[in-house]
């Protein structure tokens, strides 16, 4: 693949990384490893219908990005209660609130995780959990899907107070596992995510499961494949 200028508002112009084999894998959390989705028993638990579990997460997550654009951004955990209380209209208790948020602690993993985990420590290529919310319950959360032993470790960029997806996010993120951004590769199911990878000067890997397909709107990933193993395997083929 040619490396091509891609400018980014607000920063120089970076060099599109080379479709070279990664050195180290970064891994989104929420909807990449984990299921967000399993949130739905809880919110019929608390008296509510499921399909506001989609709405709150994506509110969540569009909250995060604007706070992270205009400054001022608090934890996760606190953008998502706030986004709890808005999408339940303000009729939840603090119990049923701390009920529901609590299920971030125990979310099940995709079935194309294990896998692709797995193929990567084959390889030697060490991967990290990547996410926005807390290390803590990032944690919780591997450990209880028996998932946490093939991640060298949990970045959180909690750490450095924003969201994804500025470049100062994935910048830090490589310089935390201590290689150069074209030789990391961020491995999400949120195309908006790649893209902010991609255009950090990473290398791009995105599962197409939730999606359907890469966006019209997005920069190319290196290696786009409806499930994350397959993504995987798309990676380790590269050249080195």
């Amino acid at each position: 693949m040619g490396v091509v200028s891609v400018p980014e508002a607000g920063h120089p112009d970076r060099l599109r990384a080379p479709g070279r084999r990664p050195r180290v894998v970064l891994v989104d959390v929420f909807e990449t490893i984990l299921r967000v989705s399993a949130l739905r028993s809880r919110f019929v638990d608390v008296g509510r219908p499921e399909h506001e579990c989609e709405l709150f997460f994506t509110r969540a997550l569009r909250d995060g990005m604007a706070l992270t654009l205009a400054g001022g951004v608090r934890p996760f955990a606190d953008v998502a209660r706030a986004a709890l209380r808005t999408t339940t209209g303000h009729s939840l208790s603090e119990d049923a609130l701390d009920h529901v948020l609590s299920g971030f602690g125990e979310l099940p993993p995709y079935p194309d995780v294990e896998p692709a985990l797995q193929a990567l420590a084959r390889a030697r290529i060490p991967a990290y959990a990547f996410t926005q919310g807390s290390a803590g319950t990032a944690r919780d959360a591997l450990d209880a899907a028996g998932l946490r032993t093939y991640l060298r470790g949990v970045l959180s960029c909690e750490e450095i107070t924003s969201f994804k997806p500025p470049a100062r996010v994935y910048d830090w993120a490589c310089r935390q596992v201590d290689v150069p951004g074209d030789r990391v590769a961020l491995l999400a199911a949120h195309s908006w995510d790649v893209h902010g990878a991609v255009r950090a000067g990473l290398v791009g890997g995105l599962a197409t499961r939730l999606e359907g397909a890469v966006p019209d709107t997005v920069v190319r990933p290196h290696v786009a494949a409806e499930h994350l193993d397959e993504v995987v395997a798309g990676l380790i083929a590269l050249p080195a």
